[in-house]
């Protein structure tokens, strides 16, 4: 008789399906894992359901709703491991600049039926409310670190996700730095490798897509950019962006919030 394949599933809460198409973006290597896998349930890829429980389930997105928050502890429960994948469900993503305003002043300037508009006044983290085995930054997910995640998983081992700074890419690509050469703001000393240093590489600053490394340093970052005549606002806006509710990237713009005059 033939073993059943693991059951994976991939879920999406408020995000923009980036890193779902992402998992698409595997091409052949997704025929292969279709091989190795029963892959149940991943409606932005086909309409088929199999109920759990899952062995494996990636989840994309933040928690935007009270809806939403029921929904990850039922996943939760049917679920073996639960991998968090990209910035929305790993730091709350772009949506989490409302924890820092109410959100009634963005509904009421975007919405036209406001009364309509039921949601939480923040976007956090998978992890603030349930437990997650495994976290993949990256807007969007890099889908090779998904193949490792899952063959890892798979075989029972710890998934081997590397902690350095984008930096490193940097000089493996021979890439000159943009702060050190052409003045421009980049978050590439703070944001954890994935991207293989895109933006750099045609000259841009690099805006934090993956969150913060291991060895994240924020303030000291802040401090050699105000050194550099940074104004003090454009620090905030950048640290603000993708996975600015990081704890990292959090806790370095309230402090710069409270000491800025």
């Amino acid at each position: 008789m033939n073993q059943a394949r693991p059951k994976v599933a991939v879920y999406k809460f408020s995000s923009c399906d980036g890193c779902q198409l992402a998992i698409l973006c595997l091409e052949d290597e997704l025929l292969t894992l279709a091989e190795k896998v029963d892959i149940a349930n991943f409606l932005e890829a086909r309409s088929r359901v199999v109920d759990g429980p899952y062995d494996i389930t990636f989840v994309e997105g933040s928690i935007t709703t009270e809806e939403e928050r029921e929904r990850i502890q039922r996943i939760r429960e049917n679920s073996k491991y639960l991998v968090a994948i990209g910035a929305c469900a790993v730091s709350g993503g772009i949506q989490a600049l409302r924890n820092w305003i109410h959100v009634d002043a963005f509904v009421q300037a975007i919405y036209a039926t406001p009364e309509h508009i039921h949601t939480l006044a923040t976007s956090t983290p998978i992890a603030d409310h349930v437990h997650v085995d495994l976290e993949l930054s990256g807007c969007p997910v890099n889908k090779r670190q998904l193949l490792t995640v899952i063959a890892s998983l798979l075989r029972g081992r710890i998934p081997d996700v590397p902690p350095y700074a984008v930096c490193i890419d940097c000089k493996l690509n021979g890439t000159p730095c943009v702060m050190v050469a052409q003045d421009v703001v980049c978050l590439g000393p703070l944001t954890r490798t994935g991207c293989d240093a895109l933006c750099p590489s045609f000259g841009r600053g690099c805006y934090g897509c993956f969150g913060p490394s291991d060895m994240s340093k924020p303030e000291t970052l802040a401090e050699h950019l105000k050194g550099r005549r940074t104004a003090t606002p454009e620090i905030i806006r950048r640290l603000r962006g993708i996975n600015g509710w990081s704890p990292k990237f959090r806790a370095a713009t309230e402090k710069l919030e409270k000491t800025t005059p």
